[in-house]
């Protein structure tokens, strides 16, 4: 993707530091309005080429509907 807008997650504070590292988990807006990328953690489990499973903290999902406008 070229354009990818963060509208979740990221970077957090060091007081605010729930990912442990200060680069937690991200979701993005892409060109494409109906397609988030997602930035997770690497979980092992099989896909088609091409695809990955990630996991993200349900608040950072939360955060992201909002930014949408979905919640």
């Amino acid at each position: 993707m070229d354009e990818l807008r963060k509208i979740a997650g990221g970077s957090r504070r060091s007081d605010d530091d729930k990912c442990g590292n200060g680069d937690c988990p991200t979701v993005y807006a892409t060109l494409d309005p109906a397609m988030l990328a997602i930035q997770g953690y690497d979980v092992t489990h099989p896909t088609p080429d091409g695809e990955s499973v990630v996991l993200i903290p349900e608040d950072i999902l939360k955060e992201a509907a909002r930014a949408r406008g979905w919640l």
